[in-house]
């Protein structure tokens, strides 16, 4: 080999790595997100006639195409599906009716959050495990954590005691509001 390629080589070799460093550290970093926000589930009034007790913490983090919604909720019914969305106030108290309906700006019908039409604040049904445990991790693209119509922050996010229909309008027939938080900024 020519020592002037073994030069070439070493030289370009370092413009390689620092690169990828670099990149690697924007991604760890969450390079492409913005503001974030979290809601503390907790049991409502309802939870115990709902043979439940939602807990958990969900993370809401600004995306460049969304807000990528995960975390994990605990004290769900076994083996069992459960309509998750945000609503519209942020009053947890009593059986949580006082979050209002599901947070709706476009003033869109009620409907699948992967689907045509649907609501801003409705949600992917969350699947209990054998332990009542459910794990999320989706991107809501309907929505920001930024100021603006379309912000989560300061609304109720509930956790419903049935399954979401995602047929019947406004509500999806998912029943009772065992489990509230409200969506504050981080």
């Amino acid at each position: 080999m020519h020592p002037s390629h073994n030069i070439r080589s070493m030289v370009g070799w370092p413009a390689v790595a620092v690169s990828l460093l670099a990149l690697s550290g924007c991604a760890m970093l969450g390079g492409s997100s913005g503001p974030k926000a979290v809601a503390d589930i907790a049991p409502t009034s309802v939870a115990a006639a709902a043979s439940m007790n939602p807990q958990g913490q969900l993370t809401f983090q600004q995306q460049a195409d969304g807000v990528l919604v995960t975390g994990r909720i605990s004290g769900l019914r076994p083996n069992r599906e459960h309509g998750f969305h945000v609503h519209e106030g942020s009053d947890c108290s009593g059986d949580g009716m006082a979050t209002k309906g599901h947070f709706n700006p476009d003033a869109s019908p009620h409907g699948r959050h992967d689907g045509g039409n649907h609501h801003a604040g409705d949600l992917p049904a969350l699947r209990a495990d054998a332990n009542g445990v459910a794990e999320v991790n989706v991107l809501v693209k309907k929505l920001t954590v930024s100021a603006g119509p379309m912000s989560v922050v300061g609304r109720g996010v509930i956790v419903h005691r049935d399954p979401d229909d995602y047929t019947t309008q406004p509500t999806g027939n998912a029943g009772p509001r065992p489990g509230c938080g409200v969506i504050r900024q981080s």
